[in-house]
């Protein structure tokens, strides 16, 4: 193997990693400088059928120091777009320190409701919200370990009678402490009066019920699916009255959120280049459903790095520069340069 070969092979590898990182780490759809957290292989799909995947807890280490308010705030902050979900969450915070705040002062408190209905389409930051958002309430003393449980309806409903109940409360201690994450919720209630769901949601609301002050439940799915799922049980309605709604990203967004992706792996755009990432989001996004939004734009990213691998297997030279730029016979290969 000569020197050019195994260069080809070490960018090959590397595309490899990044893919299968990309399965565990949807953080990086989003936000090229997050380190990458072990997770579940699930994510936010660009189809309303539930995947067979089982909770996986994030644990924060003891050792790690919990983040202060302000650095979390900076985190928020540094996300591309959601600009109404960091208003939200802002809202949220401030809520949350002016209840602590009369607790420490023993001044009477109401009961905060802090479960939460997240709504929109696949890849538009439900899940890494919801992991902020058990940081902050570890932060703020509201949970005591501040991580999070990600399930769906595989992960809850057995298919025997009397199962799900135990199933279903297995997820729950795992997540007590913390913020348990229902992807595709609505799947608990819309497949029958005799569907086992059911159970699995009376064992939510009495567990929400029991431990009140140690856990957050966030629900999650589509618009008008999430809507039908909540008025579809009053213990959903009296519990579950803070609905955030995450929008699809703007074609500027998306671009910013592919450069953020070059920018954290070491790639440079080259002449034309990031006309051209712009003129292929804009063609795969006329459907953002199927594009899957911040996901697409993974998708894309990876798509790219196979075709420049493609394109440097040929070259004589193999340099750092040629490793490293992105070129627009890479992005768009129907009009190579």
């Amino acid at each position: 193997m000569d020197k050019k070969d195994e260069i080809i092979n070490l960018q090959l590898e590397l595309i490899r990693t990044m893919t299968e990182n990309n399965l565990r780490n949807l953080a990086g759809d989003f936000w090229g400088n997050t380190p990458t957290p072990k997770t579940s292989v699930k994510e936010e799909k660009n189809t309303p059928q539930p995947v067979d995947t089982k909770p996986v807890e994030e644990p924060v280490p003891a050792e790690e120091p919990v983040p202060s308010i302000d650095e979390l705030k900076a985190e928020l902050e540094s996300y591309i777009g959601l600009e109404a979900i960091k208003k939200e969450v802002e809202s949220l915070i401030n809520m949350v320190t002016v209840h602590k705040l009369r607790e420490q002062h023993g001044l009477p408190v109401v009961d905060l409701s802090l479960h939460m209905v997240f709504s929109g389409n696949p890849g538009t930051g439900k899940t890494m919200i919801a992991r902020l958002m058990a940081k902050i309430y570890r932060s703020l003393g509201i949970l005591s370990k501040g991580h999070l449980v990600e399930v769906d309806r595989s992960g809850l409903v057995a298919g025997y009678v009397g199962q799900t109940a135990i199933k279903t409360q297995k997820v729950l201690e795992s997540a007590l402490g913390g913020v348990l994450f229902i992807d595709e919720a609505y799947a608990l209630s819309d497949k029958g009066d005799n569907d086992f769901g059911h159970e699995a949601i009376d064992t939510i609301l009495k567990y929400m019920e029991d431990h009140r002050d140690d856990i957050v439940i966030v629900v999650a799915g589509y618009d008008g699916l999430m809507d039908d799922f909540i008025h579809s049980n009053p213990g959903l309605e009296s519990r579950f009255n803070r609905f955030l709604h995450f929008d699809d990203y703007t074609l500027d967004e998306m671009v910013a959120i592919f450069k953020m992706r070059c920018d954290s792996n070491k790639y440079i755009l080259g002449e034309g280049a990031e006309e051209a990432v712009r003129s292929l989001i804009k063609q795969e996004n006329e459907n953002a459903v199927s594009f899957g939004n911040a996901r697409g734009v993974r998708n894309l990213f990876e798509d790219v790095l196979v075709r420049q691998a493609g394109r440097l297997a040929k070259a004589e030279n193999i340099t750092v520069e040629l490793l490293t730029e992105l070129r627009t016979e890479d992005i768009l290969p129907e009009n190579p340069q």
